[in-house]
């Protein structure tokens, strides 16, 4: 049996109060932002600390599948823009006639509006053919990558740095504007910059689009479908 090394562990101390505070005020109350972005640009130091954030998160496997694109440049956003104008009409076609409406009035200009955009991939082959904790779901790569996300996000909101998640592009598109090779996944572009104000609630709830489920519905005890009160 290994013994672990004295020196390689930490105690595992709680927060203190407003630690605590702290890590769930950003939980609560970060935002997906859309349109808000100020143009003041991020500083390169502001952007390292995030990335760091986004280094730090866990990864099955040890993998760190993870890569960052930060693109500052304006015309290979506005060639990312146009990928996302083209898929996002389609996607509006694929709702009812009610729905697009409401659709087409969400204002989704964060990738012309933020000053930068980090575009987050994720390469399968980083740790090898097999790896552990990855053997029988080939996905948990993508999953790892995701927690960067998450890591990234919520350092960014301590940050006063607004993001926004864009999904609506086809894939292909937006690696030939990056030139990123073909069995790397993308799994986020990024919109980011200052904000000077976030919707309280999520904005798609605000604005009708969906409400949050109650977390007792989702919650079941020992087994599918059976909640603790019944």
């Amino acid at each position: 049996m290994q013994v672990e090394p004295q020196d390689r562990l930490v105690k595992a101390d709680a927060f203190s109060l407003d630690e605590r505070a702290a890590v769930y005020r950003a939980i609560e109350t970060r935002r997906d932002v859309r349109d808000q972005f100020l143009p003041q640009p991020l500083p390169d130091d502001v952007i390292a600390r995030l990335l760091a954030a986004a280094h730090s998160a866990p990864s099955v496997g040890f993998m760190q599948p993870w890569n960052f694109i930060v693109v500052r440049d304006e015309d290979r956003r506005a060639r990312v823009f146009q990928a996302f104008q083209k898929a996002n009409e389609e996607a509006a076609l694929m709702f009812d006639a009610v729905a697009q409406d409401k659709y087409r009035s969400l204002k989704l200009e964060g990738i012309r509006k933020a000053p930068v955009s980090i575009c987050v991939t994720c390469d399968p082959t980083r740790a090898g053919k097999v790896v552990l904790g990855r053997t029988h779901n080939p996905r948990m790569d993508a999953f790892s990558t995701v927690c960067a996300v998450q890591n990234l996000w919520l350092a960014a909101r301590a940050e006063g740095v607004g993001v926004g998640w864009v999904s609506i592009f086809h894939e292909r598109d937006v690696k030939d504007v990056l030139n990123i090779p073909d069995h790397i996944e993308i799994i986020a572009w990024l919109c980011l910059g200052y904000v000077d104000t976030l919707y309280a609630e999520p904005e798609l709830a605000v604005k009708g689009w969906r409400q949050r489920l109650p977390l007792e519905d989702l919650v079941f005890s020992d087994t599918w479908g059976v909640r603790s009160a019944e």
